[in-house]
């Protein structure tokens, strides 16, 4: 065992899957650890028996012998009392959680694993190995509260995840049964338009319960754009007309300015960006005014630009409009809503492409900017 927290010590990193090895291996080794390599349950058992090491990396799905068995077979190999062990798993779940620590796992690392959190878990393990007793029990007592706090998030991801895909269905199928209605011609017009405000209403709904989804899941699971030369114009039309019955209802405008050439993009990811963007400026622009998207190339691919005529944003809070959940003072009415949930996915989705989006001042009004890279 090391003599101090940054002495080199011997870790065994225990994982079926090559690269996750290597990273573990380049990681620790860059610390000055010596790593030790075992693909399976087994070999981590024989290596251990061999020579017990300062720490173990365990990940938790591998043929044969799970992560949870050789934790318990650990646990009752000479000298496996006291070394420290760290799971890794791609499986996010209170259940796992709790195998994880009714085995004995002294720490628990959701993949894809940071290289930066890996070292500092890593370190903290051998710290705390060190301790004496006094010392020992009240950071016993720290993990105990930093676990209990682990799964309640854990239980709130899970809860969120099955709240967002019971929802989708029902709220998929209202769309779809407004659209038969509109189909109908023999509908009165008051029946027209109130099934065109289900229906926009039920697409507004789908595209919070997808936000939700992606920034619930954006650090286990970062977007993925799937990208494809398209042309922004037609894309900026299709949205502006999906935003229509809103807009009328708000007695507010849309506009649309500009061109640019095709840039390589997610059609998906960045219609929903914009419908974010064009459903906040239509809640903040007042009755009767114009919302803007303009369009245009720039230097490193296209910029689009969604303008209200509301009260603004102030200097100090357009970065932190961005962030998850930003709060927003009782007594402050700007171009924002309060959740931030729609302008975070819009975040999440535009960085995804390499791009980059900030807030501007309208003079009046806001002016949201979202740049996108040509590849």
């Amino acid at each position: 065992m090391p003599d101090a927290p940054n002495t080199p010590a011997v870790i065994l990193v225990v994982d079926d899957n090559a690269a996750n090895r290597e990273l573990a291996r380049a990681v620790l080794e860059d610390e000055g650890h010596t790593v030790v390599l075992a693909t399976n349950g087994l070999e981590a058992l024989a290596e251990f028996a061999r020579a017990p090491p300062d720490c173990v990396l365990l990940d938790v799905r591998m043929p044969g012998l799970d992560g949870f068995a050789v934790c318990q077979r650990i646990r009752a190999l000479p000298h496996g009392a006291d070394v420290p062990v760290l799971f890794l798993t791609a499986l996010r779940d209170v259940e796992t959680f709790d195998r994880a620590t009714l085995v004995g796992g002294d720490d628990f690392l959701t993949k894809p694993v940071r290289p930066t959190e890996l070292a500092l878990r890593v370190q903290a393990a051998l710290r705390l190995r060190q301790l004496g007793s006094q010392r020992r029990e009240l950071f016993e007592e720290l993990r105990r509260q930093r676990d209990a706090a682990t799964r309640l998030q854990l239980q709130k991801e899970q809860v969120t995840t099955f709240l967002v895909h019971d929802l989708k269905s029902p709220v998929g199928a209202m769309a779809l049964h407004a659209q038969t209605i509109l189909h109908d011609p023999a509908i009165s017009e008051d029946s027209r338009e109130a099934a065109q405000q289900i229906q926009s209403q039920a697409r507004q709904l789908l595209r919070l319960i997808l936000n939700l989804l992606d920034i619930h899941r954006d650090e286990s699971h970062p977007l993925d754009p799937v990208r494809v030369p398209t042309d922004l114009g037609p894309l900026i039309r299709d949205v502006l007309a999906g935003q229509a019955v809103q807009a009328d209802a708000a007695s507010v405008a849309l506009r649309t300015s500009g061109d640019a050439p095709p840039v390589a993009i997610d059609p998906g990811l960045i219609r929903r960006t914009l419908a974010n963007l064009v459903d906040n400026a239509i809640r903040y622009t007042p009755v009767g005014s114009e919302v803007w998207v303009r369009l245009s190339a720039d230097d490193h691919g296209v910029l689009l630009q969604v303008a209200d005529r509301g009260n603004g944003i102030p200097p100090a809070r357009r970065a932190a409009i961005f962030d998850r959940f930003a709060p927003q003072a009782d007594d402050e009415v700007t171009s924002i809503g309060r959740t931030g949930l729609g302008l975070a996915f819009c975040k999440l989705a535009v960085e995804a492409h390499g791009g980059r989006i900030w807030a501007e001042d309208g003079a009046p009004g806001a002016v949201l900017c979202v740049s996108l890279p040509h590849a």
